[in-house]
Order: structure tokens, then C-alpha cells, then sequence
């Protein structure tokens, strides 16, 4: 089955232009120029804007008006992206077919030879002919083409190309050998700008350099800038450069300061488990108590004064069970060999559920806690929060509108009454090191403080959080540039070639690889031990409660046994 295509053609007067709405890239113009008023055609067309890609022009002239280009159409800007061929007629039964163009607007026209028809041969094309506009004339013949680059810091101007402070405005200086390499590919000589920012829309008006696009001033963007809604209809994105992105960086907090490790050490399960094994085990050790003493294995008077033999009671036998739970032992016994073996039994059991739960404690203490996933869970967690300080970190962290970014803003980085979060690079890993601290950086530049400042064991814990609702970044050129196509296909190439990721590797750093985890010393503090301390605490309160309850019990006899002899 083969596809059909359906050819309109419409024909207008010279003193109407058709309204062109959709589908430009399928649309051809046909003029004849010898009909008459053919140059008031022209110029309404090129009011119009029809003079530009994707449109396509096929101009005829006769064998008598053999001038390329013709006068007609020589006061008009055909840039490098637009198809206008002129047909000449050589005689009745010949044409020559040329395409002309021009660099830029105050150039010189130049002419290639499409090909020719005859009414023996047809339409022959020239053989060594390219097909594709842009790589057909990539060759810009030394045509100035103008570029701005954004440096936060007016020295960055003298360390392009040194790698010196390459982490301060490390997107522009990863992206000027690249953007050179592109101009070289086009042949063409260059002239630089710099802004102190990527350009935001204040007052109706484009600042920094998103205004020299908008403006017209420059022809492409050298520091690739983030794909946002706002500046689509003003500039033209054209090529991903660096894939880089700005992200929360902290270290997963202990395990401890989002769980009790005391709890943490035996499931539910194992829990019920043991309480019930010891519920078993103080059954078996009472009713032994109570059967040795029943037995009347020991004279009286050696029940009666020996205070080693343990007593058919229930506090006593809870005291030994908790004694022994706790590894301190007990100072009373069973004699016969049935206590002792059930004795045994207890002490033993008891000793291996204690190892199991001290060894899972040690193995706790050195897990990081995995909760922290999301930006909800970095707000309500008890991490500080602090941001690097660039001029597009303090716009999009200022105007987050989405609750849980904007409630990030308000409360961790900028609260009222302290002054904002914003800090160095070198600061900010330095206090992610110290713990509990998330570090908004673009992650390509701050993992080359990470692997100055951390020890190998202390990468491991490492985590990203994704803040900046945004892509990566891109490099940007003035809307509708003739030039548009031979930057996408130099940028392209200059991938392929593997210059741009040289570049990138010579300046950003991938996220450290976890080694030595095992053998990096982990150190215990207070909120580890938080737990136990509180469970001391309340023992030594209930202690003293008890303590002072037995007094004052004390005392009441005291005072009574006086009443009663004074009586």
C-alpha cells in the first residue's frame, strides 16, 4: 500500500498574500518575475516575514534578466536557513537552478548550484550537492557571531580556561571551550558578553542574559540555563550540555535519632517470644521452689536461718527472673538438683538473648536511617537546612509557590527573625560532614569538596533530594536565529566527538562511590543512649519514691510505738 500526498496550489494577485497559518514547513511560493508589479508582491511578503525558514521560494526569470541575485529581490535578508531558489531560463529548452543567500544582512549574497533541466536529460541535480541546509553552509566565512556568558564573580572573567576556583561559576567554564568549539565548527570569529545573571522577567522586562537574547543583542547563551515555562516563548533551547542538577545533599541521620534502637533489636514477634519463655521459665522455677520446701528436704532450723535458699515467693522469684534477665545473678539458690537444673536452664537462656540483643545493638548503632525520602520528610525531620549561595538558588528558593517547597523556604532556610541560610560551597559540605545538615548545591561542583573534606567511610551515607522542580539545563539562542539549525547540529557533533563530556569531566564530579563503611569508627552520643538514660532515670525516681515511702512507714511506727509507751 502506498502513501498518497496531496498537492494545493493557489494563486494570488500582486496585490494579495495569502494567509499562512499552519504547516509552514510544507508551504512554496512560486513568483515569476516578469509579471507585472511582481516587486510589490515581494515587498508585502516580506512585511510580512515570509522571507524566512521554513518557507521555501522558487523564484523564474528569463533568459534576459540573468543577474543572481535579480534586482527584484537583491534589497532582501535571505539568511542562511532560507531555500530560495532562482530558476533562469537559458533558452527555449534549458534552465539553470541556483540558490542564493546571505550570511547576514549587511553581507554579500552568495550563490550554489542546485543543478539544471533540459528537455533531453530532465532535471539533473548536482552530484556533490548536500541536501541539508545547515551542513551545506556551516561556513560562516569569519561572520561575527555574538555570545554572553554569566559570571556570578567578576574575577571568573581571567580563569576561564586555568580550572582556577573551578567550582565558582563552574557551568559557564565547563561550557566556554564548548561554545568555542562550536564557533570554530560554524568558522566564525566571536565577540563576548557577560551578565551577572541568567535573566529574570522584573517590571515586564528581561534582565541579565535571557535580555540580551530577548533584545536581539547576542546570538547565543554560553551558560546553559534551566528550561522553565517563562522564557519559552522568548528564546529557543537548543542542546542539554552538562548534565547537572542542583539537589538537597545530607547524610543520613543514625538510626537512633528517628528510632529507639532498644526496641529496634527484636521484632514484635520475638518480643512476645521472650516474655513469654521467661513467663515459662518463672512458672517452672516457682512451682520448683514450692515443691523443694513442701518436700521438707531441709531441717527447719536450716530453712529458717540459711538466707541463701530461695523462698516459695512470688516477689522472690520475680526478683531472681530480673536479676538474672539483667546479668547481675542472685544471691539465693535452690538445693536440690532439680532447682539447680532449672536454674541452669534460666541463666543460660537468659545469657544468649542478652548477647543477641547487645550484638544487635552494636549493629544499630552503625545503621543510617532510610526515612528521609522525600522533601516532606526532610521538613518535618530535625535536620538543619542551608542553601549555596548563587543568584538562582535565592530567585526560585524566594518565589516557591508549591506548600512543601515554600514552607521549606519560610521555616528552615529564611525563618522570620534570623538571617537566611545562604553560605558557601566550602561551608555548606563542611557542616553536611558535621551531620544532621542538608546542603542545596549543584552536585556536580560540591561532590569535589565532598571528596576533599570526607574520609572514605563517611561518603556511604550520603543522600539526594531533588528540590528545583526544573530539568537540566540548556543552552538557549534568540528566537527565530537563522543560525538555529548549525548550532543543534555543532553542539551535536561536538557530543559525539566526546569533546563536551571531556569538559565535563575535567570539572564535575559524579557522587562518590561507598567504600570502607566496615571499618570506619562510629561514635555513640547521647541520643543513642537517650533510651536507657530515661529508663534510669525514672528507676532512680521510682527508687527514692520507694525509698521515701519506706521511711515515712518507718516513721509512722516509730511515733506510734512511742505513743503507746507514753500511754
Amino acid at each position: 500500500m502506498t502513501e498518497t500526498k496531496t498537492i494545493q496550489i493557489a494563486t494570488t494577485d500582486n496585490a494579495s498574500t495569502p494567509n499562512l497559518a499552519n504547516h509552514e514547513q510544507h508551504i512554496v511560493f512560486v513568483a515569476d518575475l516578469s509579471c507585472p508589479d511582481v516587486d510589490k508582491y515581494i515587498e508585502t511578503c516580506n512585511q510580512r516575514k515570509y522571507f524566512r525558514g521554513p518557507y521555501r521560494w522558487i523564484f523564474l526569470q528569463n533568459q534576459n534578466e540573468t543577474s543572481v541575485p535579480p534586482k527584484v529581490i537583491e534589497e532582501l535578508d535571505i539568511s542562511v536557513d532560507v531555500e530560495v531558489f532562482i530558476v533562469t531560463r537559458i533558452d527555449e529548452e534549458s534552465f539553470i537552478i541556483s540558490m542564493i543567500y546571505k550570511i547576514s544582512s549587511d553581507s554579500s549574497w552568495r550563490s550554489e548550484l542546485y543543478g539544471s533541466w533540459n528537455v533531453t536529460h530532465g532535471f539533473q541535480k548536482r552530484k556533490d550537492f548536500n541536501d541539508v541546509t545547515a551542513l551545506r553552509r556551516h561556513n560562516l566565512q569569519g561572520y561575527q557571531l555574538k555570545i554572553c556568558y554569566v559570571l556570578t564573580e567578576h574575577d571568573s572573567i581571567n580563569h576561564l580556561t586555568d580550572q582556577v576556583n573551578d567550582h565558582i561559576d563552574t557551568i559557564t567554564k565547563v561550557n566556554f571551550p564548548t561554545t568555542n568549539h562550536l564557533l570554530d565548527f560554524l568558522n566564525a570569529n566571536r565577540k563576548y558578553f557577560f551578565a551577572n545573571t541568567w535573566g529574570y522577567r522584573l517590571n515586564g522586562t528581561w534582565n541579565g542574559m535571557t535580555g540580551y537574547l530577548v533584545r536581539g543583542e547576542v546570538d547565543i547563551g554560553g551558560s546553559p540555563m534551566f528550561f522553565t515555562i517563562e522564557r519559552i516563548p522568548y528564546v529557543d533551547y537548543i542542546s542539554s550540555p552538562t548534565p547537572t542538577r542542583s539537589k538537597f545533599v545530607f547524610q543520613e541521620p543514625k538510626l537512633s535519632y528517628e528510632n529507639n534502637l532498644f526496641l529496634l533489636s527484636f521484632r514484635t514477634t520475638v518480643w512476645y517470644s521472650t516474655l513469654a519463655l521467661i513467663f515459662i521459665l518463672f512458672l517452672a522455677l516457682f512451682l520448683v521452689t514450692y515443691w523443694e520446701w513442701k518436700a521438707r528436704r531441709y531441717i527447719e532450723s536450716v530453712r529458717e536461718t540459711d538466707s541463701a535458699i530461695l523462698r516459695p515467693n512470688i516477689g522472690d522469684v520475680v526478683i531472681l527472673i530480673f536479676g538474672a534477665t539483667c546479668q547481675q545473678g542472685s544471691p539465693v539458690e535452690l538445693k536440690g538438683s532439680l532447682g539447680r537444673i532449672v536454674l541452669l536452664i534460666l541463666f543460660l537462656t537468659l545469657m544468649f538473648l542478652y548477647t543477641s540483643y547487645s550484638a544487635n545493638i552494636v549493629a544499630l548503632l552503625q545503621s543510617s536511617s532510610s526515612k528521609i525520602r522525600t522533601l516532606d520528610d526532610l521538613l518535618h525531620s530535625r535536620i538543619k537546612f542551608g542553601v549555596h549561595d548563587t543568584v538562582f538558588n535565592r530567585y526560585y528558593f524566594s518565589t516557591a509557590t508549591e506548600p512543601v517547597r515554600k514552607a521549606i523556604y519560610e521555616k528552615k532556610v529564611a525563618p522570620p527573625g534570623s538571617p537566611a541560610h545562604f553560605m558557601t560551597l566550602e561551608d555548606g559540605v563542611k557542616k553536611i560532614r558535621k551531620g544532621l545538615f542538608a546542603f542545596h548545591m549543584e552536585t556536580g561542583v560540591g561532590y569535589k569538596f565532598v571528596g576533599k573534606y570526607f574520609e572514605e567511610g563517611e561518603k556511604c551515607g550520603l543522600k539526594e533530594i531533588q528540590y528545583l522542580q526544573v530539568i537540566d539545563p540548556w543552552l538557549a539562542v534568540k528566537k527565530d536565529t537563522p543560525y538555529k539549525e548549525m548550532f543543534k547540529i555543532g553542539l551535536k557533533r561536538i557530543q559525539e566527538h566526546g569533546l563536551q563530556n571531556r569538559e565535563n569531566r575535567l570539572l564535575y564530579e559524579k557522587q562518590p562511590k561507598c567504600s570502607g563503611r566496615d571499618s570506619s569508627f562510629v561514635s555513640v552520643s547521647m541520643v543513642d543512649c537517650y533510651p536507657a538514660l530515661l529508663v534510669l532515670s525514672y528507676g532512680c525516681l521510682v527508687a527514692l519514691a520507694i525509698l521515701l515511702m519506706e521511711k515515712l512507714h518507718y516513721w509512722r511506727h516509730v511515733i506510734k510505738r512511742k505513743f503507746v509507751c507514753k500511754h
